[in-house]
C-alpha cells in the first residue's frame, strides 16, 4: 500500500525567469481556447525537442488533428533540465499546457498539490489492458492521476565493434572500461554535474538499487545505508578511475557514443532511437546492467491533464485516442524500446531489425520509477541535496560516507 500523503500546496518557484516560462510557447492563459467551434489545446513533452523522437512525436500528434473536427493539439517543446520546475511554476500561478508528458518526480509533486485534474470521471481505463507493473504509480490515494505515455527500463548499451562479449559483473565491467580507455575513447559515460541534477539522480539510481540499496523503506529516508554507500562507492571509483569523460554533458558524450568514442552507457529504452538518429550505421547492442541486484531505474512518464485547463474533456479525448491499439502501437515503434500504456505485440519485423527490444520488455517487472517510496511528492527536494552531496564527494571536497551523512541529515531536515 502507498502511504497516504499529506497534499502540500505548491509554491511558483521564484527562480525560474520569464525567459524559461516563455519557451512553452502558446501556453499559458491561451490553452484550451476555443476559436470558430475548435478546441485548441497543447501538450508540452520535453522529448518534443529530442532530435530522433520530437519530430516523429510531432507527426503522430498530427494524425490526432487529421482525425478530429473540434480539437486540435500544438506541440510544446521545453528542453529537459528545465522542463519540470518550467512547467510546474506554470500550473502553480493557474496556467500552462492543457496536457503534459511529466517525469516521475514532477509528477508526484504536482499530484500532491493538486495541480492534476483526475481522470476516474474521464476516462474509463477498464477498456484497456494497461500494463499493470507501471500503471500502479498512476493512482494516488485511490484516485487516477495519470496514464502512462512511456515506460523504459535501463540496461547497458555497448558498442558491439568494441565489446565481443558484454560484460556480466561489475568486476568485469570496471575491467571492460578501463581496458577501452585510451587516448580520445572512453569506456564508459555518465552525468555527473550540478547542471544536470535530474539525469545524475537517473544515472546513481542504478547503482543505488543494484547494489541493494534503496532511498527509503517506506517511511523514513535510508540515504546513507551501507548499502547504498556500497553502490555509490562503485559510481565513484569508476569516476576515479577517469574512465568517462569528465566534466561533459549527456549531449556531448551521447554524441561519442554514436561515432564509437564511447564504450558503454547505461541508458533507458529510449536512447535507442536517439542513438540511431545520431549514426544509424553504430553497431551497438543491449544487455541487463551487470550489477549484483537484478533492479534498475525505469522513466516512467505520466500523461496528465492541467488541472487548470478550461478544456479537460477535449484533453481527455486526446488521451482516449492514444490508448486505441493502433496509436499505441504506432507510438511505441516512435518511442524505440520503451513499453507504453497497454500491452502490445512486437512485430516480427521490430525484432528482425532491433532483437534486443526483448531485453528491455524482460525487466518491467524488476524496473522501478526513480522517486523516493514513502516520499514521493518530495522527492525533487530530496534529489538536490543528495546530488550535490554525491557530486561533492566526486569532486573531493569531502569523503563519500560524510557526503551521504550529511544528505541524510539534511534530507531529513528537509521532509519534516
Amino acid at each position: 500500500m502507498r502511504l497516504h500523503r499529506v497534499r502540500r500546496s505548491m509554491v511558483a518557484a521564484a527562480g525560474v525567469t520569464c525567459m524559461a516560462a516563455a519557451l512553452l510557447t502558446g501556453c499559458g492563459s491561451d490553452g484550451g481556447s476555443t476559436e470558430g467551434g475548435v478546441t485548441k489545446l497543447t501538450f508540452a513533452a520535453s522529448t518534443l525537442g529530442d532530435p530522433g523522437r520530437g519530430p516523429l512525436l510531432t507527426k503522430w500528434l498530427e494524425e490526432f488533428n487529421k482525425s478530429q473536427n473540434k480539437i486540435q493539439v500544438s506541440p510544446a517543446a521545453v528542453p529537459y533540465p528545465t522542463f519540470g520546475q518550467t512547467v510546474l511554476t506554470q500550473m502553480g500561478s493557474g496556467k500552462g499546457p492543457d496536457l503534459i508528458r511529466f517525469d516521475m518526480p514532477e509528477f508526484e509533486s504536482a499530484a500532491d498539490a493538486g495541480l492534476i485534474a483526475p481522470l476516474d470521471d474521464l476516462i474509463d481505463v477498464s477498456k484497456y489492458d494497461l500494463i499493470k507493473q507501471p500503471d500502479q504509480f498512476m493512482v494516488h490515494d485511490g484516485q487516477r492521476h495519470g496514464i502512462i505515455f512511456e515506460a523504459s527500463n535501463y540496461a547497458m548499451f555497448y558498442n558491439a565493434d568494441l565489446i565481443k562479449k558484454p560484460p556480466t559483473t561489475y568486476e568485469e565491467f570496471v575491467k571492460t572500461a578501463k581496458s577501452l580507455t585510451k587516448g580520445d575513447t572512453y569506456g564508459l559515460a555518465f552525468r555527473q554535474t550540478e547542471a544536470e541534477e535530474a539525469g545524475v539522480w537517473q544515472d546513481i539510481f542504478n547503482y543505488v538499487y543494484g547494489f541493494g540499496g534503496a532511498w527509503s523503506d517506506g517511511q523514513k529516508l535510508t540515504i546513507n545505508s551501507p548499502a547504498n554507500l556500497k553502490g555509490l562507492q562503485a559510481f565513484k571509483d569508476l569516476y576515479d578511475a577517469k574512465v568517462i569523460p569528465r566534466g561533459t554533458d549527456a549531449a556531448t558524450f551521447r554524441r561519442m557514443f554514436a561515432e564509437g568514442k564511447v564504450g558503454m552507457e547505461l541508458n533507458n529504452g529510449g536512447y535507442v532511437t536517439a542513438t540511431r538518429g545520431q549514426n544509424a550505421d553504430l553497431n551497438f547492442n543491449v544487455a541487463p546492467i551487470p550489477f549484483p541486484v537484478r533492479k534498475q531505474g525505469a522513466i516512467l512518464a505520466p500523461i496528465v491533464i492541467n488541472e487548470a485547463s478550461p478544456a479537460k474533456e477535449a484533453a481527455a479525448t486526446f488521451i482516449k485516442w492514444t490508448l486505441e491499439p493502433e496509436n499505441q502501437v504506432k507510438l511505441q515503434e516512435i518511442l524505440g524500446a520503451s513499453s507504453v500504456a497497454t500491452v502490445t505485440k512486437r512485430s516480427p519485423e521490430q525484432l528482425k531489425e532491433t532483437p534486443f527490444l526483448t531485453v528491455f520488455d524482460d525487466l518491467t517487472e524488476t524496473s522501478l520509477p526513480q522517486i523516493v517510496q514513502g516520499f514521493e511528492a518530495q522527492t525533487p527536494d530530496i534529489r538536490k541535496i543528495v546530488v550535490q552531496n554525491v557530486i561533492a564527494a566526486l569532486q573531493g571536497t569531502v569523503d563519500l560516507k560524510t557526503a551521504l551523512d550529511r544528505a541524510q541529515q539534511q534530507a531529513t531536515q528537509q521532509v519534516g
